[in-house]
């Protein structure tokens, strides 16, 4: 997935409110937003280096958006916003062995009352269902986790995967890694319980586990290789 523009770059000073984050950009302070809801945890220190994009749109409230965050010299994508897009992306160009079977692709799919999937697949046979959360946590060297903060969506996400899985649908989770650094993935079990209880009744309930990492640059960001993941 391709910025409009090259993206510009600066130091964080602070995130504050959820959606905002002031950078220094040329000797100057200026307020982005900060499309990315979880905790950040590890990734918010004053003098990073963070890369932002500019909107030309006059609606705007705030001119820009903090799109990738660096720590210990590896670039981070934040913006929760491009999880889906870039995801998207690969699925259409057939990045992601596991579903290059499926050809035709819905996005934002109702699948009950309270609940949207991220996608759904089909091929004429075969119906699947894909959510797809974003990751940015890393605490020990390599080793990327999810979530960063307690999520009672992502757990009601992984419970609706089974239902889905017994009514005859396919049913994935896809863990995007917004990192380059990263060669194995785990669930941060003692930042949420409860969305490991419901991850491991969703894999042993025949809910299939994706991860992949991402390759990031100024100028885009795309799907990169798949992650070896712990149960």
């Amino acid at each position: 997935m391709r910025f409009k523009e090259k993206l510009l770059q600066g130091t964080l000073i602070k995130r504050y409110k959820r959606f905002f984050a002031d950078i220094k950009y040329n000797n100057k302070t200026i307020t982005a937003h900060c499309p990315n809801t979880g905790s950040m945890m590890g990734l918010l220190v004053k003098g990073n280096k963070v890369w932002f994009s500019e909107s030309d749109s006059p609606t705007r409230k705030l001119k820009y958006t903090l799109e990738i965050i660096e720590i210990n010299k590896k670039k981070v994508g934040i913006n929760t916003l491009l999880t889906n897009k870039i995801v998207l992306e690969a699925l259409n160009s057939k990045k992601i062995k596991n579903l290059t079977k499926f050809n035709n692709i819905e996005t934002e799919v109702k699948f009950s009352i309270n609940t949207r999937f991220d996608f759904l697949l089909t091929n004429g046979k075969e119906k699947c269902f894909l959510e797809v959360k974003n990751v940015t946590l890393v605490r020990e060297e390599t080793v990327a986790e999810f979530p960063d903060a307690i999520t009672a969506r992502g757990t009601k996400h992984l419970n609706e995967l089974v239902v889905a899985k017994k009514r005859g649908f396919q049913s994935y989770i896809l863990y995007l890694i917004q990192r380059e650094d990263c060669r194995y993935f785990k669930i941060a079990e003692d930042i949420d319980k409860n969305y490991k209880l419901a991850f491991n009744n969703a894999s042993n309930s025949g809910v299939k586990i994706l991860c992949y990492d991402c390759k990031l640059s100024n100028k885009e960001i795309k799907l990169n290789n798949p992650i070896n993941y712990e149960i």
